[in-house]
């Protein structure tokens, strides 16, 4: 029971901070006379699956991730370093290093963007899309890739757990508009500049710049773009677009369309094929679905 008090606890500390700093920079962009960068309605939403996702997140791992871990570390290498500053730092890069191939399959495999597609379907950029999240994301699972691999490794729990959630906490930062180029600074690590690229819609903005704190990893394996070859970043989704600013749909609806494609073409695969997959797959359907008129 402590430890899902002291969760809820860090998630209402962090979630004060990070209200201040959105309020700081509605304020700002007012003053500055861009009031198309917020929208309280979309605001009010993203806010919303945010705390939904952080209360359903803080649970879960003090209720069964925390215990998983333990027991995949017992089966592991049980790695322990002699140095207690070099062991911190290793750990940080290799909760960064698999964070890249968690959010990588995010993006690959349909199961798990169905749950992440929330988080992109913005088409705003300001620090509350930071908070746009899916409450589900901890039931389908795909935290296994983040957290098993450090387990396996070694790495205190505790340690595992803080270097997570700064990992999380600095990406709330890159979900602004407010800098541009950071020289130097972005060469190793992931800025908004290079996030607002990841969040692009555009052909050369899709699956690019994975990176959580580091954009290192896009580099070696391929997948950073750059803004100068980006263009004009547009936001949001090339397919599915949400029409409803409801939290539960934005949560919901893409799992359900999901659900539904592998019922009607009894396919399985779509669950671990690319979002984009069953359209391919069967063109004559897609074609003719996308000619039905859409409600919200």
């Amino acid at each position: 029971m402590n430890d899902v008090i002291h969760a809820i606890g860090f998630i209402l500390t962090f979630g004060v901070l990070f209200m201040a700093i959105i309020v700081a920079e509605y304020v700002y962009w007012q003053r500055k006379g861009k009031s198309d960068v917020y929208n309280i309605k979309e605001t009010a939403a993203n806010i919303t699956t945010g705390f939904l996702y952080k209360m359903f997140d803080g649970i879960a791992v003090a209720l069964f991730i925390q215990f998983f871990y333990d027991y995949v570390r017992e089966l592991g290498f049980q790695y322990t370093p002699s140095n207690l500053v070099l062991g911190i730092f290793l750990m940080f890069i290799a909760a960064d290093f698999f964070f890249y191939w968690f959010h990588f399959s995010m993006h690959k495999v349909r199961w798990f963007w169905a749950v992440h597609v929330t988080h992109h379907s913005s088409t705003r950029m300001n620090f509350s899309t930071a908070l746009r999240q899916n409450f589900l994301l901890d039931l389908n699972f795909g935290w296994v890739l983040w957290w098993v691999p450090l387990a396996i490794i070694g790495f205190d729990k505790t340690w595992t757990i803080i270097a997570i959630e700064i990992n999380l906490a600095y990406q709330f930062f890159l979900h602004t508009e407010l800098t541009n180029r950071i020289k130097g600074f972005d060469f190793f690590f992931n800025t908004p500049m290079h996030h607002r690229i990841h969040h692009g819609s555009n052909p050369d903005q899709i699956d690019t710049n994975f990176g959580g704190t580091l954009i290192i990893w896009d580099r070696i394996f391929g997948t950073f773009q750059s803004q100068d070859r980006a263009g004009t970043v547009a936001y949001g989704l090339t397919a599915r677009q949400p029409t409803t600013l409801n939290p539960l749909r934005l949560n919901l609806d893409e799992l359900f369309s999901m659900i539904g494609d592998v019922w009607r073409y009894k396919d399985l695969r779509i669950l671990i094929k690319p979002p984009g997959w069953v359209d391919e797959q069967y063109p004559e359907t897609a074609a003719l679905d996308a000619t039905e008129p859409k409600t919200a």
